[in-house]
This record gives structure tokens, sequence and C-alpha cells, in this order.
């Protein structure tokens, strides 16, 4: 079974009872369970999607911003949400990271603003494909196009419904 990103939208209100739950609960179950329709699987595109913008010389705040849009903060404590038996980030060592609010709207202007066509077209002109990791064969343009647009729509909505993004890997 392959690891793969996952992200969830969710309101602080959600979050906090979650943690609640888990405070209340003798086995510590937080009852985390978002609306598929506000979770996103990026599978293994992250780690790509990085590379690409660190091939082509992305600028440091817009790759910042990419960065944190798939790796969180660790500013706000989520570690009840990795607890046994009620871990969400079971196949992976990591505890779920999280965005607030304020920050998805900073990251989800900067994902607005990145050319990543351009970039992607970038690395395979330059004959640097191979770099991008994970043995893709064949060109992957399709695969890093849809799941960086997947990741910007995802954000945009993110933002204008005020929400946090909780972020983990399983």
């Amino acid at each position: 079974m392959a690891v793969t990103q996952q992200l969830a939208r969710v309101p602080a209100e959600y979050l906090a009872a979650c943690r609640q739950s888990a405070a209340e609960s003798p086995d510590g179950d937080h009852h985390w369970d978002p609306p598929s329709a506000d979770c996103l699987d990026l599978d293994w595109a992250p780690a790509m999607l990085e590379r690409a913008c660190e091939l082509t010389r992305l600028d440091a705040v817009h790759l910042e911003a990419l960065k944190r849009a798939t790796d969180g903060d660790s500013g706000i404590d989520l570690d009840f949400l990795n607890a046994n038996p009620h871990a969400i980030a079971f196949f992976s060592n990591s505890t779920p990271t999280a965005l607030c609010p304020d920050a998805v709207a900073r990251v989800s202007a900067l994902l607005g603003e990145i050319d990543m066509q351009a970039i992607l077209q970038s690395v395979l002109d330059s004959g640097a494909g191979s770099e991008l990791g994970y043995g893709f064969i064949g060109d992957p343009t399709e695969y890093l196009l849809g799941h960086f647009g997947a990741l910007r729509e995802f954000y945009a909505e993110a933002a204008r419904r005020g929400l946090l993004v909780v972020l983990w890997w399983d």
C-alpha cells in the first residue's frame, strides 16, 4: 500500500470538536471524518511538483508557498489525531500538520500566481524530466498539472470559506 499525501479543509470548530472528543474518549477517539468533498489525495505529486519548481529556480516566495501547501505548519497541536488506535496517519511516523485560515489565504493567493504549465515545459525542454523523481516513466505533465490544479482549487475554496487545512501522509 502506497503512502500518499492527504489534505482536509475543516472549520476551526470541527477541529476543536475532534480535540474535545479525543480528550473525553477513553481510547482517544477523535471522530475525525471530514466530508469527502473537503478532502484531497495528492498521491506522490508534492515532491515532484516541488522538484520541478526547484529545477526552474522558482522564486523563494512561491516555492515556500508550495512547500507550505503540502507540508503545513506544526504550530497547531494535532497530536490527538495521531494517537493510536485512532491515528489518521496510520502508515506514517509523522504527526499531521495544518495551516490556519490566514495562512491558507496567503498560500492560495501565491499558488494562483504559479504557472505550472510553463514550469513543467521548461523542465522537459531542458531534458531534466528524469530529475523529477519517483522513476516516473513518460511525460509527467498531465499527472502533475492535474494534481497542481486540484491543489490550487482546494486551497482557493478553503480560503473562500475561511477554513483550516489539515495535512498528513497515509
